[in-house]
C-alpha cells in the first residue's frame, strides 16, 4: 500500500488528530486509492515550517470527480474525497 506524505494545516490537522475530521479532499495529482496510507503532517503557513506534529490514516473510501457518480455530487474532475480512519 503506497504512503503518501502530506502537508495539513493546523487547524484541520488538529480535527483530524482529535478523530472530528474523517475525510480529505485533495487534488488527484498521485492517483490515490483505497487502503493507501496518508502520512499527514502539521505545516503552519504562516511561518511557512513544519511544526513536528503528524499522524497516519489509511483510505478506506474514495469518491472521484473524474466518475460519474462522484461528478454527479459535486466533486470536481481531477478532485477526490477520502474516508480516513
Amino acid at each position: 500500500m503506497p504512503k503518501h506524505v502530506l502537508k495539513v494545516w493546523p487547524d484541520f490537522f488538529e480535527a483530524i488528530h482529535d478523530g472530528r475530521k474523517t475525510f480529505e479532499v485533495r487534488k488527484n495529482d498521485r492517483g490515490y486509492h483505497v487502503g493507501d496510507v496518508l502520512v499527514l503532517r502539521e505545516y503552519a503557513p504562516g511561518p511557512d515550517e513544519y511544526t513536528g506534529r503528524y499522524c497516519e490514516r489509511q483510505v478506506s473510501y474514495l469518491i472521484s470527480g473524474d466518475d460519474p457518480l462522484g461528478f454527479a455530487f459535486g466533486v470536481k474532475p481531477g478532485f477526490v474525497v477520502m474516508a480516513i480512519g
